[in-house]
C-alpha cells in the first residue's frame, strides 16, 4: 500500500513545508486537486456532497498544478505527485501534453496524471471549449498525450482533434501513468479500457465495494486484468492498520489521507503547526504498523 497525502484550499504558503514533512515522515505521494475558477451564477451540481452543493469551492485557493507540482518536486526527491484531477477535455491537447511531459521530466518521473470531465459546463465555456461530446475529446486527448510523451514523431486523426506529425522535447525516461477519476459507469469502463489505474473521491463503504467489483469485471472484459493497474481511494478505512489491510484486500494500491473536511464551507482555520502535527500521528500509527 502507498500512502498520499491531500491538503488542499489551504493557505498556499502550507504545501511546501508539507510536502516536505510528508516525505520524511513516510509518505509515498502528494495529491494536488484541481480547480480554475468559481462561477458567480450556476446551478450545476457538484457529484460528490450529499446535496450537490458547491458553495464550499468559493473563495478557496488552488495552485495550477503544472506550476506547483515543480514547486513543490524540487523540495523532495521521492514524493509522487498526483493530480486529482485535471479536467483534461476544457484544455488544449498539445500543450497540456507539453506541459505534463515538463512536469514528468522536472520532477524525476515523480508524477502522475489524474484526469476527468468537469461536471459544470461553466468550466468549458469560460475556455471556449464546448460541453458537448467532453467524453470523446478526453479519450482522444489520453491518446495524444500518450503519443506526444513518449518521443519520436506522433500524428494523430480523430474525430475531434487531427495533429500532424510533431515531436516534443524533452520527454520523461518513464511513461506518465494516466489514471482516470470519476464514479460514473463511463468513468469506470474508460478507466478499465485505456487508464493506468482509476482515483475514487470517497463515499459509501459499501459504494467503493460496488465499484471496485464492476471495475474489475470491465477490466476482464477488456483483457486487461492482468496489467498492471492502480487504485487510488479516499475511504475511513485508511486510518487505521486494519482498515488498511482490508483495503490491500480489495486490490486498493494508494490510500489518500486528509485530516479536515474540505467540503466546510469558509476558510481553513486549522494551522501549519495542526496539519503537521495530524501528518506525523497518522505517519506513527498507521504507516509505521502497516509496515513493521
Amino acid at each position: 500500500m502507498r500512502f498520499c497525502f491531500i491538503e488542499t484550499m489551504t493557505d498556499p504558503s502550507f504545501l511546501r513545508p508539507l510536502a516536505i514533512a510528508a516525505e520524511e515522515a513516510g509518505y509515498d505521494g502528494f495529491v494536488v486537486p484541481e480547480s480554475v475558477c468559481y462561477p458567480e451564477v450556476s446551478d450545476s451540481k457538484y457529484p460528490y456532497t450529499p446535496d450537490g452543493n458547491r458553495e464550499f469551492l468559493e473563495d478557496k485557493p488552488f495552485i495550477e498544478p503544472f506550476a506547483l507540482i515543480p514547486y513543490l518536486a524540487g523540495a523532495t526527491t521521492k514524493l509522487r505527485f498526483t493530480t486529482f484531477v485535471v479536467k483534461l477535455p476544457m484544455r488544449a491537447p498539445v500543450l497540456v501534453a507539453k506541459q505534463a511531459s515538463s512536469v514528468a521530466v522536472l520532477s524525476d518521473n515523480r508524477f502522475g496524471f489524474g484526469v476527468g470531465v468537469s461536471p459544470w459546463p461553466e468550466d468549458y465555456r469560460v475556455v471556449d471549449v464546448p460541453w458537448e461530446r467532453r467524453g470523446k475529446r478526453l479519450d482522444e486527448m489520453i491518446d495524444i498525450v500518450r503519443g506526444l510523451t513518449t518521443g519520436g514523431f506522433f500524428a494523430y486523426e480523430g474525430e475531434i482533434f487531427n495533429l500532424e506529425s510533431i515531436k516534443l522535447c524533452p520527454v520523461p525516461t518513464q511513461p506518465i501513468p494516466i489514471l482516470i477519476g470519476g464514479h460514473s459507469e463511463v468513468a469506470l469502463r474508460r478507466a478499465a479500457r485505456t487508464g493506468d489505474g482509476w482515483m475514487h473521491a470517497g463515499g459509501a463503504p459499501e459504494e467503493l465495494a460496488k465499484m471496485l467489483q464492476r471495475l474489475g469485471e470491465l477490466r476482464r472484459e477488456y483483457g486487461r486484468d492482468k496489467e498492471p493497474f492502480e487504485i487510488h481511494v479516499i475511504s475511513l478505512d485508511g486510518f487505521s492498520p486494519d482498515g488498511v489491510r482490508r483495503l490491500e484486500d480489495l486490490g486498493v494500491t494508494d490510500v489518500i489521507i486528509g485530516f479536515r473536511n474540505s467540503y466546510s464551507v469558509g476558510p481553513d482555520t486549522q494551522t501549519l503547526d495542526q496539519k503537521m502535527n495530524a501528518l506525523h500521528a497518522y505517519a506513527d500509527s498507521v504507516i509505521a504498523k502497516v509496515r513493521n
